[in-house]
């Protein structure tokens, strides 16, 4: 959704212009929020008549409001299936990583204050037995990762035999993260297709994509929204060519001379962010770092600290590159170019969303430089170099030693295992999901 200061007003149709119900419109207007976005003005006039949607659009687009909108839409408006029980879920949204999850339910209990719904969110590294009484309890939209959502259903806590509505967010990273078989197994345990609206959006349309919409869903609309170029033209893109050793002296540089009030810095190891981690704080600025195996309750704390500006600098791996709506972030430091060029597209985005603007700061080492060509490729043009001066290098002081606890393992059920395929995937995938995440 747009804000009225950043609509175009000739061009996007008016929310309250679409057939939405009146307890969606309050709701949606307590929110300050006027106009659709592109994704939104194509996607929901269809979804909204009960048809099936494929989208196709880049995160920070308002995708997430487009299918919680249809969502709430299309459970006000059907009845409930006859013999319903309370812990059998007529809605599930199924996100490939517990931070998308976690913002996807924040963002449908702003949006669905007003609808009555129960909302659950259900996702792996915490709250086990909490999540569960909550299920139990009664549950209307079931929102988490796949392994989480299979280990209950493993263990009938619910099953989904009056699910009305299905929507996969982020289905490419469904796959890059071997979640296949796990979504599989869900939406075959559901109503036939035709029984149920399907939503499914992803930041490319790939035949594998394309694939499994035709297998699981009831000949879906395509709705594409693509931009002039990849990466959002509020962002200014420079990159610089230090030396390795150099990188620390070159961000605390550049640090010093910017106004880092939000500030992302990207690795591509947990190592990496340790490392940034301890010369930042060694040189007075305070910092976290957000990888995957930091504890859950740790994650929320940060990302709420970050949120709200009290926590000026946040250091995370790829973890934090997909989902996470962050407003206000004013910079972005990919300290390690990254390898991949669409993660290069997903941390930049991290910056310049809602129509505002940010920097995306890049450093291409001799250790990473040679993504580059790779990304200037996908996304369309080259990045502007700026000279490495001695002026921009600060000498460091010492880092600062940071005491790391080490990580208990506990017992924990196959189906629980976000990294691991319902039908038993492979011991490769799920270390190369541990390693991503």
């Amino acid at each position: 959704m747009k804000n009225s200061k950043n609509s175009n007003k000739t061009e996007l149709p008016e929310l309250n212009e679409l057939d939405i119900p009146d307890p969606l419109l309050k709701s949606i207007q307590e929110t300050g929020y006027t106009h659709c976005t592109p994704i939104q003005a194509e996607a929901l006039p269809i979804a909204l008549t009960g048809h099936d949607v494929a989208g196709q659009a880049q995160t920070g687009t308002g995708k997430t409001a487009a299918f919680l909108i249809a969502t709430y839409t299309h459970l006000l408006r059907q009845p409930e299936t006859a013999g319903r029980q309370k812990n059998q879920p007529r809605a599930i949204i199924i996100a490939p990583t517990r931070e998308l999850a976690i913002q996807i339910h924040k963002d449908a209990e702003l949006l669905g204050k007003y609808t009555g719904f129960r909302l659950v969110l259900a996702f792996g590294g915490a709250g086990y037995e909490s999540q569960r009484k909550q299920i139990q309890e009664g549950v209307d939209v079931l929102i988490g990762t796949p392994g989480r959502i299979i280990d209950y259903f493993k263990q009938r806590i619910f099953n989904l035999k009056a699910i009305q509505v299905m929507v996969l967010d982020e289905a490419d990273r469904m796959f890059d993260l071997g979640f296949l078989n796990d979504i599989r197994f869900l939406l075959r345990r559901m109503p036939p297709p035709d029984m149920r609206l399907n939503l499914l959006f992803s930041a490319t349309l790939s035949l594998r994509v394309s694939e499994l919409a035709y297998e699981h869903m009831n000949n879906p609309k395509q709705v594409v929204i693509e931009s002039a170029q990849v990466t959002a033209k509020e962002i200014t893109e420079v990159i610089y060519f230090p030396a390795k050793e150099e990188k620390i002296s070159l961000l605390l540089g550049l640090l010093k001379g910017h106004d880092v009030t939000r500030t992302m810095v990207f690795t591509n190891t947990k190592r990496a962010a340790e490392s940034v981690q301890a010369y930042l704080k060694g040189n007075e600025y305070e910092c976290a770092v957000l990888s995957g195996d930091v504890p859950q309750k740790k994650r929320g704390s940060l990302l709420k600290s970050f949120t709200e500006g009290t926590l000026p600098i946040l250091i995370a791996t790829d973890v934090a590159a997909r989902g996470l709506h962050i407003p206000e972030v004013t910079h972005v430091f990919n300290f390690d170019l990254p390898q991949d060029a669409e993660d290069y597209v997903h941390r930049i985005g991290r910056t310049a969303r809602a129509g505002a603007t940010g920097d995306a700061i890049s450093f291409a080492c001799e250790e990473y430089s040679f993504s580059l060509s790779e990304i200037e490729d996908y996304i369309g043009h080259k990045i502007p170099v700026k000279s490495v001066t001695t002026e921009l290098l600060v000498e460091p002081k010492p880092a600062l030693k940071i005491a790391h606890k080490k990580k208990h393992s506990r017992p924990r059920s196959n189906a629980g295992n976000n990294g691991r395929s319902a039908q038993g995937g492979s011991d490769k995938n799920a270390q190369r999901n541990k390693q991503r995440r």
